[in-house]
């Protein structure tokens, strides 16, 4: 299944500006959620992998994790919430 045709069909609602931003926006918040997940899960594993190798600096390396791990769902709350942002804009 091709998604292009897809595409094209939600970019001709109404007139082709509004399909296009309907489309921004659907991009910019899933893209930024999925880009979360990667980035904190890449956190976790590196975390879980350093406090393996050292374990004397679990506590260290959790906190920072932690703090890392917030910073990535700030960003992406931020970018989900800029795509709402067009949707609300965008009337038909």
């Amino acid at each position: 299944m091709s998604i292009l045709p897809l595409l094209q069909a939600v970019a001709e609602i109404e007139s082709n500006t509004k399909g296009l931003a309907m489309i921004g926006a659907g991009l910019a918040a899933g893209l930024s959620v999925i880009g979360a997940g990667i980035g904190i899960g890449n956190i976790g594993g590196r975390a879980v992998e350093g406090m393996a190798r050292q374990p004397e600096a679990a506590g260290r390396i959790q906190t920072a994790a932690l703090i890392l791990a917030a910073l990535v769902e700030g960003a992406a709350l931020f970018g989900a919430v800029i795509g709402f942002q067009i949707a609300g804009k965008v009337t038909f």
